[in-house]
């Protein structure tokens, strides 16, 4: 019941964690700019993964995507590909888990084929969460470097106005997402224990006899009691078998016919 439990569990914790690359992936709240030192202005400006948008105060929201693939940084495409291999490796993760699941049945299938099935699982949404941890994790740290290099700019007065751009809600939701489908996997690597049959564990077992060794030599099997041998190895010379009467019966010599 505990296997159950555990698969489920992870099966619903790696879900979330799926769902929630995907929609970190979709959002256009990536970066959003700062407005510590100036908190009332007529623009806001926010950048996405694959778009970014200017909301105005009247409300009005203009977005543009990215046009470009290759003017774009390193670092950057980095992450969009990181997102794209977690987001496919969790959803190909659900489908196998499905079909893993112990409380459901399809046709004659195998414990031990449900168990390699949930550990395949589970490596999937522990390699989609680092993916996902990974790639936030990448942007996050660009982000850190060019708010710190427009501080720097702007102190110096190179530069009198500059947007700067911090953390948006995106990042905490991929995240928590790659966490969760991280221990999800984690999970799923646990129940596949609890998959494999008792019988299969111990197949392999070596008995040793005891004080000498002793050899057997195998051969073709011989009927009979084995207390008697064959009545032909006892034929030696001048052996004469007794004659047999008219019932059948052998007649041997007594005593007084050698007199």
């Amino acid at each position: 019941m505990s296997t159950t439990i555990c698969q489920v569990m992870g099966f619903l914790v790696s879900s979330l964690g799926v769902g929630g690359s995907i929609m970190a992936t979709a959002m256009d709240t990536w970066s959003t700019q700062d407005l510590y030192d100036n908190p009332v202005t007529a623009v806001f400006q926010y950048q996405g993964l694959w778009r970014s948008c200017v909301r105005q105060s009247s409300g009005f929201t203009e977005c543009r995507p990215y046009f470009t693939i290759l003017g774009l940084p390193e670092m950057f495409q980095a992450v969009r590909a990181l997102m794209i291999v977690g987001i496919v490796l969790g959803i190909l993760g659900l489908l196998v888990c499905i079909f893993a699941l112990k409380c459901i049945r399809i046709g004659s299938m195998e414990d031990t084929a449900k168990a390699n099935m949930t550990l395949t699982s589970g490596i999937m949404f522990i390699v989609a969460g680092l993916c996902a941890i990974t790639g936030v994790s990448v942007f996050a740290n660009m982000l850190v470097t060019n708010f710190w290099m427009s501080t720097t700019n702007m102190f110096q007065g190179m530069q009198n106005v500059q947007n700067r751009y911090t953390f948006g809600s995106a990042l905490f939701v991929g995240w928590v997402a790659g966490g969760l489908a991280f221990v999800g996997g984690i999970m799923m690597c646990l129940a596949c224990k609890g998959l494999i049959p008792e019988d299969s564990r111990y197949k392999a077992v070596s008995y040793n006899a005891s004080g000498r060794n002793i050899s057997y030599r195998t051969g073709p099997y011989k009927g009979g009691s084995g207390y008697e041998a064959d009545p032909k190895a006892r034929k030696g010379v001048g052996y004469e078998e007794a004659p047999r009467s008219e019932d059948g019966r052998r007649s041997y010599p007594s005593k007084y016919d050698y007199v």
